[in-house]
C-alpha cells in the first residue's frame, strides 16, 4: 500500500522539529498551495510534535439496514473495518479517518486510543468528531478532530475501506503520506517530498531561529526579514559555531 520511497528516521525527526508555517511554505514553493488539515485541533494543548506514514481508513454514510439493527455493537470484530484498521496500524504510522467533515458522531473514542496508543501508533486524525474527550485529552497520544462527540459512530458513519487514498478536511492523503503535527495543526506531505521538504523545512527553521535574535535584540526588519547578504553571511557564520534547532 503507498509509494515504496524510503523515508529514514533522520527525515522524520528533522520534519518533528518544523513547524506548520515553514512546512507549508515549503510545499507552497513545490506547487501545492493546501496541504494543512484547516479546521482540526487536538484535543490535548500539550501534545508534541509528530512524523511518521499515513495509514487511512474511509468512512461512509450510515443506513438503517447496515448499521441501526445495532449490528456493530453486537458484532464487534465482525463486519467492522474500524476494527480491522486498529488492529492492523503499525507502529509509527498515523491513522487518518475521512469522516466527510461530519461530527455528529465521534470517529472513535477512548478504547480504540488507549489500543492504539499501545501498539505505538504516532497519532489519531479524523474531519469528524472524537468521543470520551476528557480521557483522551489526559492521553500521550495526539488525537485531532473538530469536535467532541458523545454520540456512536453507528449513528451517522460507516467504515468501509482502509489503506485507500481518502479525503481528510478537503486535503487529499494517500496511504504512505508522511503526516506531521503539533500543537499548531497537521500538514499532509507527499511522500515522494518527504525528504527535500524536511531538509528545506530544517534549514529555514534554524535560518529564522537566528534572525529572531537579531530582530528580538532590536534589528529593523529591512536587511534582515528578509536577510540581505551581509545578513547570511552572519547566519552561516553562526551556523559553522554549531547551532542548531
Amino acid at each position: 500500500m503507498g509509494e515504496t520511497i524510503d523515508v529514514s528516521e533522520e527525515t522524520l525527526g528533522k520534519l518533528r522539529k518544523c513547524g506548520q508555517g515553514t512546512l507549508t511554505t515549503q510545499l507552497f514553493k513545490r506547487g501545492y498551495r493546501q496541504q494543512f488539515l484547516v479546521g482540526l485541533a487536538p484535543l490535548s494543548k500539550d501534545t508534541g510534535s509528530f512524523a511518521g506514514e499515513a495509514f487511512t481508513l474511509r468512512f461512509i454514510p450510515s443506513r438503517e439496514d447496515k448499521d441501526w439493527d445495532l449490528g456493530d455493537l453486537r458484532k464487534r470484530g465482525e463486519d467492522n473495518v474500524q476494527w480491522e484498521a486498529v488492529e492492523a496500524i503499525q507502529a509509527g504510522q498515523v491513522l487518518v479517518i475521512d469522516s466527510r467533515n461530519d461530527p455528529r458522531a465521534a470517529s472513535a473514542g477512548n478504547m480504540l486510543m488507549t489500543r492504539m496508543m499501545r501498539k505505538g501508533v504516532a497519532a489519531a486524525i479524523t474531519d469528524g468528531a472524537f468521543r470520551d474527550g476528557t480521557e483522551i485529552s489526559g492521553m500521550a497520544f495526539p488525537a485531532y478532530c473538530r469536535a467532541n462527540t458523545a454520540s456512536t459512530r453507528p449513528a451517522y458513519h460507516r467504515a468501509v475501506a482502509m489503506q485507500q487514498p481518502i479525503g481528510c478536511a478537503d486535503v487529499a492523503v494517500y496511504p504512505g503520506d508522511i503526516i506531521v503535527g503539533d500543537a499548531d495543526g497537521v500538514t499532509v506531505i507527499p511522500r515522494h517530498l518527504a525528504k527535500e521538504v524536511a531538509d528545506d523545512s530544517y534549514e529555514q527553521e534554524l535560518r529564522e531561529k537566528f534572525l529572531f535574535t537579531k530582530v528580538d535584540a532590536g534589528a529593523s526588519l529591512f536587511g534582515t526579514y528578509p536577510p540581505d547578504a551581509a545578513t547570511l553571511a552572519e547566519f552561516e557564520t553562526w551556523k559553522a559555531a554549531g547551532n542548531t534547532l
